[in-house]
C-alpha cells in the first residue's frame, strides 16, 4: 500500500525476465552472445534479465528468435501485455480525455456484486453528486489533462452511478471523516453532496462506516482504494492507476479493509458525524 507499483507488478517482472533467462540458457548461449545475435548491448540483456528494464515487444521478438524459440513469441508478449496493463500512468490513462477514463472500468463495475472502498480524500464515485464529480474532475483535468470533456465525464460518472444503486450490488464504504469536511465544492454543493451521503447510506444494500478523526488503528494506508469482490483490487497512487490481481495481495487489503472497518461508525454514529459537518458549513 504505497505510491509505487506493489510486489504483485514487481514479481510479475521477475517471472517474465526468468523466463527470458531460461530460453537464452536452454538453447545454450551466454549474455554476450545473445546481445550480439539481438544487435544490442550486454547492458541491456544484464537489465532485462534481471527485471531492472521491462522488455519491449520488438526485444521479446529479437530475443527468441536469437534463441531459435520464435514458438514463444506470441505467450511472452501476451505476458508482457499482461504486466503493463497492471499499472498505468494517470497521464496515458486520461490522455483521450476524463470520459475514456471512466468508460475504461465500466465493464469491471458492472460485474462486481460486492464493492468494498476506503477513501481518504474525496468520497466514493457512487455516492457522489454531479456538482461534486463536477468540481472533483474539472480539478484533475486542470492539473494533468489536456482534454476538456469534464462536462462529459461527469454524465458518464452519473450514468455508473445510478446503475450501481439499482440494488444489485452491495457496497461497504469507509471514509475518513476529514473527507466530510474537505472544501472539495462550494458550501451548497457540499451540504447537498453530505445530504446525499445519508441518503445512499441508509439504504439496506449499503453499509457506510465514518472512521472518526483522531480515532486510533493498526493499519494506515497511504492511498484510496477499491475491492471489486475478491477478483481485483484497484488502488489511487499519486502517479497511476494500479490494478492488483493477486489473490494474496487481495487478501491483504481485504484484511485491512476489515481492521478499518472495526474503527468505524457505523448508522446513526456515522450520521451524527455527517450532520455535524453539514451544520459547520453554515
Amino acid at each position: 500500500m504505497s505510491s509505487t507499483p506493489s510486489s504483485s507488478v514487481v514479481e510479475a517482472r521477475k517471472a517474465l525476465a526468468r523466463r527470458l533467462a531460461d530460453i537464452r540458457k536452454d538453447a545454450g548461449l551466454t549474455g554476450e552472445e545473445l546481445s550480439l545475435r539481438c544487435e544490442w548491448d550486454a547492458a541491456k540483456t544484464s537489465r532485462i534479465q534481471s527485471a531492472k528494464k521491462a522488455p519491449s515487444e520488438s526485444d521479446i521478438r529479437a530475443w527468441c528468435t536469437a534463441c531459435g524459440a520464435g514458438e514463444q513469441i506470441p505467450d511472452l508478449i501476451a505476458a508482457a501485455r499482461a504486466v503493463r496493463s497492471m499499472y498505468t500512468e494517470w497521464r496515458q490513462m486520461e490522455g483521450n480525455g476524463l470520459r475514456a477514463a471512466q468508460e475504461s472500468v465500466a465493464g469491471l463495475y458492472e460485474r462486481t456484486r460486492l464493492f468494498r472502498v476506503y477513501s481518504s480524500r474525496v468520497l466514493p464515485g457512487m455516492v457522489q453528486t454531479a456538482e461534486y464529480t463536477a468540481a472533483v474532475l474539472r480539478s484533475i483535468q486542470r492539473e494533468r489533462v489536456a482534454v476538456d470533456d469534464v462536462d462529459d465525464a461527469v454524465r458518464a460518472r452519473m450514468e455508473r452511478r445510478d446503475a450501481l444503486l439499482s440494488g444489485r450490488h452491495r457496497f461497504g464504504l469507509l471514509v475518513e471523516e476529514y473527507v466530510l469536511r474537505a472544501a472539495v465544492c462550494d458550501r451548497r454543493a457540499m451540504a447537498a453532496q453530505l445530504d446525499q451521503l445519508i441518503a445512499i447510506g441508509s439504504k439496506p444494500f449499503v453499509s457506510l462506516g465514518i472512521i472518526p478523526l483522531g480515532v486510533g488503528r493498526a493499519h494506515l494506508p497511504a492511498e484510496d482504494f477499491y475491492l471489486f469482490d475478491e477478483a481485483e483490487v484497484a488502488v489511487e497512487l499519486t502517479s497511476g492507476y494500479l490494478r492488483i490481481t493477486q489473490p494474496r495481495e487481495i487478501a491483504d487489503y481485504a484484511r485491512a479493509f476489515t481492521a478499518m472497518a472495526n474503527t468505524a461508525v457505523h448508522g446513526a454514529r456515522a450520521r451524527t458525524l455527517i450532520r455535524s459537518a453539514i451544520d459547520a458549513l453554515g
